[in-house]
């Protein structure tokens, strides 16, 4: 029996709930949150309950913040859709399907779209499995726009997770996750699961041909290295790529020693002004230094996909398996300078 990617992250959680409803903010719940370092009490409050914003969903995914309109985006890949939360008004479908339709999705285990990034020139930048494409939303009309369909003159396996720098440039990942079979689907055409970058005159670009699943990426706030995640259950961890110094190229945090039959691999994160990071991986969403260093873990009793700083730049957002979450921070998420 082949295991999914996905039954890995979930591990002992069941996928039983198909439904996505609403929850009250009023619903909190107390999260453990295993303290490695009390460094962890100036970048968080500890003790804090974390919002259950709303629940019912099969993998939420993707969060991404929309500052002028004062609003959350997030997807449940498995579902085809995307969903839009906002103070006052709960949360609501945004995008049905967000991939492709129905009759689109033959050879696709995941035809949905995964990561979503708010782009300076005001369109949502779309991870489109369905599509094997990176797309921009404009908010107002509702077009798409290709950006990024092919390297080579072959198309990508499944754009999964995306980040922009502050001159336009993009980076993001390729893994085979939304592909029927992952790699040894007939519909794959990449010799590797990549990470690319697109310039602002749309060029592409493979950056890593190395890592195994490539997934959650993640600007340095000085722009100067990239932040990788590989959701391998053998090789479970996070790479620090140079932009400028290109030697620089490791293992920043090797998330392999905190598995232990926790739900969870590195995916998604987030990035603060002072360095701190918020990743996600084994047993919840880890607050790590800027040198890689764990002060903590923040843990919701089940896999968690992603995060992302919202509101003043002090609030947290968890896509935590069936469940949107959200919590404080004492530190600024970069980009709210």
């Amino acid at each position: 029996m082949t295991i999914s990617r996905r039954e890995v992250l979930i591990g002992s959680v069941a996928m039983s709930v198909l439904g996505a409803c609403a929850a009250t903010p009023e619903q909190a719940e107390a999260p453990i949150i295993d303290v490695f370092d009390t460094a962890l009490a100036e970048v968080m409050d500890t003790d804090q309950s974390f919002e259950i914003l709303g629940a019912g969903y099969q993998w939420s995914e993707g969060p991404a913040w929309d500052k002028k309109r004062q609003q959350l985006y997030f997807t449940d890949v498995p579902q085809n859709k995307a969903f839009v939360w906002k103070e006052g008004a709960g949360i609501n479908v945004f995008l049905d399907p967000s991939g492709v339709p129905q009759e689109a999705t033959a050879g696709f285990r995941e035809p949905g779209a995964n990561g979503l990034l708010m782009a300076r020139d005001g369109r949502l930048l779309v991870c489109n499995h369905g599509r094997r494409s990176l797309e921009a939303l404009d908010m107002e009309t509702g077009a798409r726009e290709t950006l990024a369909a092919t390297y080579h003159g072959e198309p990508f396996n499944s754009p999964n997770d995306v980040i922009e720098a502050s001159d336009g440039t993009i980076y993001f990942t390729d893994p085979p996750y939304g592909l029927e079979g992952m790699n040894a689907s007939p519909l794959k055409r990449q010799d590797a699961n990549g990470v690319y970058r697109l310039s602002v005159s749309g060029e592409v670009t493979r950056l890593v041909d190395d890592m195994s699943f490539p997934n959650g990426i993640a600007l340095s706030g000085e722009e100067d290295y990239l932040l990788i995640s590989q959701s391998d259950p053998d090789t479970a961890l996070i790479r620090r790529v140079g932009l400028r110094d290109t030697s620089i190229d490791h293992v920043w945090f090797d998330a392999s020693t905190y598995m232990d039959g926790k739900p969870g691999l590195p995916d998604g994160m987030a990035v603060a002004e002072t360095g701190h990071v918020f990743a996600t991986g084994p047993g919840g969403v880890f607050v790590l230094t800027a040198s890689g260093e764990a002060l903590g873990r923040i843990n919701p009793a089940s896999a968690s996909a992603n995060c992302a700083f919202g509101e003043d730049g002090k609030t947290l957002f968890i896509t935590a398996h069936d469940r949107l979450l959200r919590l404080r921070t004492k530190v600024r998420g970069v980009g709210w300078g």
